[in-house]
């Protein structure tokens, strides 16, 4: 027994041809304590390698979870700003950001939902790339080649390439859109097609959209060209008041002018309202009549709620000032049409038995009809 021990410890082949040419410490300690193959064998796949194993998975998971708290840290820091010295300066991506949902403090829910997408964004690719080193490490000790696999992974990606290249697509202009700060929910959208209204929700797969009408629309955001956004940063109602041609359009500016004061102090709307109204003066001229032009600068997509509730006041003190609003049916037509003159009484016979004679040469004659302005040839 002693002497097949010493052997083990000082035979390579005997210990090569029980451990493999990877030998490990645990399966060498094995050999030189039994000098049996068939120990050696078990004690490396049942004891050695799964210990590895577990060893790796719980580096992995450590080293995944600090990775995804600094990345939040960091992503924190982006967005809400700063460090204790200066509470007053916003983080670099913060002061990019358009307040659409506006709440107390430095956040909002619009930065807050573009922080949480983003985030989990870097937190899903700085996990996945940790768990793919371990997966590595793991086939590693396995001792799995990597040759044949990387290979085979290679010709599956390339097909997996061409078969979800629109989902890549997606997703890529999904990150772009929230990284660059497009838009975000609760803002009012409209991507053609469509598809207009107000974003309930918005992943790196699609964008969410609910109409006026209630209906939801999910679109792709690989989909969407371009986008025009109602509710980035500001917004303004326009309303364009149609008068007759003979209004008095200063005095009746003016009037506009006091209904839009008079919303604006009104502590409801004024949050709402970012600036005073500015009448822009007469848009254009058509068979409706004199278009006088209004604007008001208001929070992000209150534009529509002033709108409606400047109609009703201006309609109501327009009612009040005795100020008519002009035709706005169809246009106007004016058509010319050409009358023929009256025709001439033919003469009685009194009249005929006074005329002179002729020569059959006469402008009223009958047998020249053609010949005179009333006759019966020129009726058309």
């Amino acid at each position: 027994m002693i002497d097949s021990l010493v052997l083990a410890a000082t035979d390579p082949a005997a210990l090569e041809a029980a451990c493999g040419e990877n030998t490990g410490w645990f399966c060498e300690r094995v050999f030189e304590w039994t000098g049996s193959k068939r120990w050696a064998h078990a004690a490396e796949w049942f004891i050695a390698k799964p210990l590895s194993i577990l060893l790796v998975v719980v580096v992995a998971g450590i080293v995944a979870m600090i990775v995804r708290r600094m990345i939040s840290r960091s992503m924190d820091q982006l967005f809400a700003g700063s460090s204790e010295k200066k509470h007053s300066r916003k983080g670099k991506l913060r002061r990019r950001t358009s307040e659409v949902l506006l709440a107390s403090g430095d956040t909002s829910v619009r930065t807050q939902a573009r922080l949480e997408t983003l985030t989990a964004v870097f937190r899903s690719i700085g996990t996945a790339f940790v768990w793919f080193l371990a997966l590595f490490f793991t086939l590693e000790v396995l001792g799995i080649s990597l040759g044949p696999l990387l290979a085979t992974a290679g010709i599956v990606g390339v097909a997996l390439g061409f078969g979800t290249q629109t989902m890549v697509r997606d997703f890529i202009s999904g990150f772009f859109i929230v990284a660059e700060d497009q838009f975000g929910v609760g803002d009012t959208i409209d991507v053609g097609g469509g598809a207009k209204g107000v974003v309930e929700r918005i992943t790196l797969r699609a964008t969410h959209i609910r109409d006026p009408e209630g209906t939801m629309w999910h679109v792709a955001n690989g989909q969407i060209v371009k986008v025009a956004n109602k509710s980035q940063e500001w917004a303004r109602a326009l309303i364009d008041v149609v008068l007759p041609y003979d209004a008095d359009i200063s005095a009746v500016s003016n009037v506009m002018q006091e209904v839009a004061d008079t919303i604006q102090a009104d502590p409801e709307w004024s949050a709402k309202i970012m600036e005073r109204a500015e009448i822009w003066g007469i848009q254009e001229f058509d068979a409706d009549g004199v278009h006088v032009r209004m604007v008001i600068k208001t929070e992000p997509a209150a534009q529509f709620g002033v709108l409606r509730e400047l109609r009703a006041r201006m309609k109501e003190t327009f009612d009040e000032r005795g100020i008519s609003f002009a035709y706005a049916g169809s246009p106007t037509q004016v058509v010319l049409t050409e009358t023929p003159p009256p025709k001439a009484p033919p003469p009685t016979a009194a009249a005929k038995a006074n005329m002179p004679s002729s020569a059959g040469v006469g402008i009223v004659s009958e047998g020249h009809g053609d010949a005179g302005f009333s006759a019966d040839g020129d009726a058309d």
